[in-house]
């Protein structure tokens, strides 16, 4: 006798045990999802009042502008945010001193608090350990070939520091420090750098007081001024120069054109 029918008869079954724990489940999931789509009443109702402020824009843009389509219409495509989601994002500190929180820390106790959270990659002192970044020294050595960049020798504004301590830092687990502890480890960096001295207490009151030694050593971008224009020209296409091109220097920093080739070709001259 052929076993045909029996499998059939037991995938009708399975099929239908399955069915039944779907149809089981469907009421979880769907009050889940319900639940996931609903906005609170106050959410609703500020994105209504939202929705709503928008529109009138929108009608006021297209009276002004004669059009009663197209540019100035609302898309009512998402939601406006919330307060509080804005301010997740709104973190930035500016070298004015606007974001910078309430709170003071003391290079004391930014010692302390160095050691435990960022010493492992950046030494104790701000040396840096193997590859990671050095966070003191450096001064006098920005028209080196090889510049040490740290606070002390090279950035232009406190309001950078704190920043990038608040958005990144440490590693692994940045926005987890309090105000008071970024105000400690950025006193204590100081210290390092000797802009500071020992009892020193940073805090958003001096936070602008603190005058960093290469404040000066920066220019106004402009780019928009004197590169652009020459780079948005017609370019040339021939006679475009009166001499042959010729080398006048070789790459020496990356190590990437040798003193003596290997090849059998005559040396490079040296650097003028």
């Amino acid at each position: 006798m052929s076993k045909f029918p029996e499998f059939v008869l037991g995938l009708a079954l399975s099929l239908a045990l399955t069915g039944a724990a779907m149809a089981q489940d469907a009421p979880d999931s769907a009050d889940a999802a319900t639940d996931a789509l609903n906005l609170t009443e106050a959410n609703a109702a500020e994105v209504e009042a939202a929705t709503e402020a928008e529109a009138d824009d929108g009608v006021a843009n297209d009276a002004a502008s004669g059009e009663g389509s197209g540019a100035g219409n609302v898309l009512h495509i998402g939601r406006a945010a919330l307060p509080e989601e804005v301010a997740a994002w709104d973190i930035d500190v500016r070298p004015d001193g606007t974001g910078l929180p309430e709170g003071q820390g003391s290079v004391e106790d930014g010692e302390v608090l160095f050691s435990d959270t960022c010493a492992s990659c950046h030494g104790e002192f701000g040396e840096g350990v193997d590859r990671w970044p050095t966070l003191a020294g450096g001064i006098g050595t920005l028209a080196d070939q090889d510049p040490d960049k740290t606070l002390g020798s090279y950035w232009p504004y406190l309001s950078t520091a704190y920043d990038y301590i608040h958005r990144a830092m440490p590693f692994g687990d940045a926005q987890s420090l309090e105000p008071d502890e970024i105000y400690a480890m950025l006193a204590y960096i100081l210290n390092m750098n000797d802009i500071v001295d020992d009892d020193f207490v940073l805090s958003r009151e001096n936070f602008l007081t603190v005058e960093m030694p290469n404040a000066d050593g920066f220019i106004l971008d402009d780019r928009d001024e004197v590169e652009l224009p020459e780079l948005t020209q017609a370019p040339c296409m021939e006679n475009c120069k009166e001499t042959a091109p010729e080398i006048t220097r070789h790459a020496s920093i990356l190590d990437v054109t040798p003193d003596t080739p290997d090849d059998g070709a005559e040396s490079p001259p040296p650097m003028q």
